[in-house]
């Protein structure tokens, strides 16, 4: 299996976890990987990406990213993070990378009010996506033709998967861990960061 890259955008205003909850579902299934199978190349390599530096989160911490827009890799697997939107969907700098760089990613995945970045940028026009429970009614304001999905983790529509809010975009993550790189591998890592991962996307846990 080849490494596949995860590019995490960060902006003035996102969510610390909607960035760093993907940050470290990937980052430990790489580690867990290479504890399973030594030797053998690790599933994701992941890296982050601003308009600028340093990027002030919500709450006030602030985050130094990878790489600028400007000299970001291509991501194999796109990850746009919520939080307050406003200044990346005020920026055409930042809304042409995401398009650019979801015309080429193999996934693009949203938490939280991404979703409004995605649908801004021309990446969702139709499709079915969720946000976080508080800004349902303004996706569907803003945005009348996607098909916006309420009371779920996250869906998942093969190229496009979208989480709700914050610790929802874990579950996303270790969902699409499973998707790429398997189940054991998703079920290593949810056990490694002492996570009780909902596999259900409709909000609870499978029987069996």
């Amino acid at each position: 299996m080849s490494t596949l890259r995860v590019v995490i955008l960060a902006f003035d205003g996102v969510e610390a976890l909607d960035f760093a909850g993907p940050f470290e579902v990937f980052t430990t299934a790489s580690r867990v990987s290479q504890r399973m199978r030594p030797g053998t190349a690790a599933p994701f390599e992941v890296v982050s990406a601003a308009l600028g530096q340093p990027v002030q989160a919500r709450a006030g911490l602030q985050l130094l990213a990878n790489h600028t827009l400007a000299d970001s890799p291509q991501a194999d697997v796109l990850v746009v993070p919520g939080g307050v939107v406003d200044a990346p969907l005020a920026s055409p700098d930042t809304l042409g990378w995401i398009a650019r760089n979801a015309a080429g990613a193999q996934v693009v995945a949203s938490v939280c009010t991404g979703a409004f970045l995605l649908a801004a940028s021309g990446v969702v026009t139709s499709d079915a996506v969720t946000t976080h429970w508080e800004d349902i009614a303004d996706l569907r304001a803003q945005f009348p033709a996607l098909n916006v999905r309420a009371d779920v983790r996250w869906v998942d529509t093969g190229r496009i998967v979208s989480s709700a809010g914050i610790s929802a975009g874990i579950d996303m993550s270790l969902h699409l861990v499973e998707r790429l790189a398997g189940r054991e591998l998703a079920e290593r890592t949810a056990r490694q960061m002492d996570y009780a991962w909902t596999r259900n996307p409709a909000g609870t846990s499978p029987s069996a």
